[in-house]
């Protein structure tokens, strides 16, 4: 009994402390490097013509002044089983350090009335997520996130796209380090 005992404060105590290691704030440099995966897309027409795969790639680097985040999305939608539509998306973002350590602003993503829009950047509990916002011509806006997250062997995403206030999509994938 004294032996399970110590075995379960032993097993209590790490887990503890793993929790407190994810929720610290973790520098950039923890997320360096590229990761590859894939990811599950859902829209509230899901219900209606199921769920799709995406196949997911990131790069996290640093610059000279700040580091840089590249993606690609590959979406396999429509056409037929043996021959589906394919479509690629990519897009690379810079960022600089602001006065807080956590937070980074967007080299030339300044504008959120733009076809690039505004973007920056977050570290929080172990989570980098990058934000950007359109605002169109109308008006409306249309705000992306994208949340990174360290994982055991590489990390996990979770991306979501509102548009005035409505979830329009979200992503959520596993992805592993592939290299530094």
């Amino acid at each position: 009994m004294k032996r399970f005992l110590t075995v379960s404060l032993a097993l209590l105590a790490g887990l503890a402390l793993a929790r407190t290691v994810a929720a610290a704030d973790l520098p950039i440099k923890a997320f360096y490097g590229t990761y590859s995966g894939s990811g599950i897309a859902n829209s509230k027409d899901s219900l209606y013509f199921g769920i799709t795969m995406r196949d997911l790639d990131v790069t996290i680097a640093p610059t000279d002044t700040g580091f840089r985040v590249d993606w690609t999305t590959v979406l396999r939608q429509g056409g037929t089983p043996d021959k589906p539509n394919v479509r690629r998306n990519s897009a690379s973002i810079s960022f600089v350090p602001t006065d807080d350590p956590r937070r980074f602003a967007a080299n030339d993503r300044t504008e959120p009335v733009s076809d690039n829009g505004y973007a920056w950047a977050r570290i929080e509990e172990g989570t980098l997520t990058v934000y950007v916002l359109r605002i169109g011509a109308n008006g409306s806006y249309n705000l992306q996130s994208y949340a990174r997250t360290i994982s055991g062997s590489g990390m996990d995403l979770s991306f979501t796209r509102i548009r005035d206030g409505e979830p329009l999509r979200s992503v959520t994938g596993k992805l592993i380090k592939q290299s530094d």
